[in-house]
């Protein structure tokens, strides 16, 4: 069971996401806080897997706040959903801690599948945030001219080229007619032989080896 909280000041959207996200078996909502002091409050007597965290909070501030979880409670994932799509705000929140970042204008298939990437350790960003991060991580990052030392094998650059481009595992698998559970593998591989944490990593490595261009 994936345990989550919601922190967000509008009621609306809080009962919402709670009556969508306690309809998953496998996902319940253990607490919700509309501020600081009752998010800081709640943690203490019940640690989530996953914090839905918004970035305004009335009088206070959710990339702030992000900030002291991600110190304080190392082990909680942070999902910003905000409607916030400057460059500032995805930028900010994702250096204080979250761990992904999706636009409340999104659908619920995207939260709950976004929920679940946090719990097993992934990320996940919108399509918006991810150009967003793209261009942040890849900021004085000059591609090489040569493609001739990156030292992968030609299958593992074609599927760190397609991670570049925002394909997902099983659009990967189709693409290149291997299995999902193939391309879970390479992608640990990439990760390992990389020495990265995540998929941002592999989007600045794919970068610098001249594997794929910016808009």
């Amino acid at each position: 069971m994936i345990n989550v909280a919601i922190v967000d000041d509008h009621k609306m959207f809080t009962d919402g996401v709670k009556a969508l996200l306690n309809t998953e078996k496998d996902i319940k909502v253990i607490w919700s806080a509309s501020d600081e002091l009752q998010t800081l409050n709640s943690l203490k007597s019940q640690e989530p897997h996953v914090i839905l965290m918004d970035i305004g909070l009335g009088k206070d501030n959710g990339i702030t706040l992000t900030k002291k979880i991600s110190e304080a409670y190392p082990n909680i994932k942070i999902l910003a959903i905000s409607m916030h799509t400057e460059d500032h705000y995805i930028v900010s929140i994702l250096e204080n801690g979250a761990s992904g970042y999706l636009l409340k204008d999104g659908g619920a298939e995207e939260m709950i599948n976004a929920i679940k990437a946090l719990y097993k350790g992934d990320t996940y960003y919108s399509n918006h945030v991810s150009q967003v991060l793209i261009k942040h991580i890849t900021k004085g990052t000059k591609p090489t001219s040569s493609k001739i030392d990156i030292p992968l094998t030609k299958r593992e650059i074609e599927i760190l080229t397609l991670i570049s481009k925002e394909y997902s595992n099983p659009e990967i698998a189709k693409e290149l007619f291997i299995s999902i559970r193939t391309v879970d593998t390479h992608r640990r591989n990439l990760l390992d032989k990389l020495d990265v944490k995540n998929t941002a990593g592999l989007v600045k490595c794919a970068f610098k080896f001249g594997l794929v261009e910016l808009n």
